[in-house]
């Protein structure tokens, strides 16, 4: 499933595509993909201006004229391409797996791709972000500079659970999952499986910089491409060639100086990787 750095990759590269242009047309295909498209989406879509593109956690938020917001999730197989922009009113061309599009008034514009229809496409009324339980329940923001060492260590050192658990729960930080969470646990020296009451306010201010350091590298890479993962112009994400324990069982650990392997285990029914040499 794509992660924080994925979903904003791909709001960068459509932001420029959407902001500040107008809908010519919004097309959609079949009756909805995990749960039912918003009855008259298209109509409602068709000739407003779109006035910003954000992300919040793995959401893809686009401001609508008028007050409304479309909610992008790319689920497990979800991608974005861009249409180049050429200034005529022609058609879209929707491929088999394709759901959505929407064409804006210089003939650019994006469509929505989901082979295995886990995604989301909704429409939100003027206000409701307040209140969806998709984005009212999450957490912070990784980046959030109101959140320090000390606001992880206050949430989690009474917890009994996992701290990789811990993390990847979007309601105390928004945006991370497996992939991101094992990179910045294995760059914090700190076990997938150990408790959160077991991590020390040292370890906790350590263990967000590292997760702060290993999403931006991320993104400046463009995300992991490891299954679905594609950025909107069509090329690969890159950050998979650096990755330090994930899907790396039996290889050597990557920290100077450490002699260790690194294992694969299995918490809550998804596969886990650390070195038990340098993460206690």
């Amino acid at each position: 499933m794509p992660e924080l750095p994925e979903v904003e990759t791909v709001r960068r590269a459509i932001a420029p595509v959407l902001e500040g242009r107008r809908i010519r047309a919004a097309l959609v295909r079949g009756t909805g993909l995990r749960h039912p498209f918003p009855r008259d989406l298209g109509q409602s879509l068709t000739g407003r201006r779109v006035e910003g593109v954000m992300r919040r956690a793995k959401y893809l938020l686009a401001g609508i004229e008028g007050g409304a917001t479309l909610l992008v999730h790319l689920g497990m197989s979800g991608t974005i391409r861009i249409l180049p922009a050429d200034g005529k009113a022609a058609g879209i061309a929707m491929g088999r797996h394709d759901h959505f599009a929407l064409q804006m008034n210089d003939g650019s514009g994006i469509v929505l791709r989901d082979p295995r229809r886990f995604g989301q496409l909704d429409l939100l009324a003027p206000g409701a972000m307040e209140t969806d339980p998709r984005l009212a329940l999450l957490g912070p923001e990784p980046f959030d500079p109101e959140i320090d060492g000390q606001w992880l260590w206050t949430r989690i050192h009474r917890s009994r659970a996992g701290i990789k658990a811990l993390l990847m729960d979007q309601r105390l930080i928004a945006g991370l999952g497996n992939i991101y969470a094992l990179e910045a646990l294995h760059l914090a020296r700190i076990r997938p499986t150990r408790r959160g009451c077991r991590v020390s306010r040292a370890e906790a201010t350590r263990l967000l910089e590292a997760v702060r350091h290993v999403l931006g590298e991320a993104i400046a890479a463009g995300g992991s491409s490891i299954r679905d993962h594609r950025r909107p112009d069509g090329a690969l994400g890159y950050f998979q060639q650096t990755l330090r324990v994930y899907g790396r069982a039996g290889a050597s650990c990557l920290r100077p100086g450490c002699t260790g392997t690194i294992r694969r285990t299995v918490q809550a029914g998804r596969s886990s990787f650390h070195c038990p040499a340098c993460q206690r």
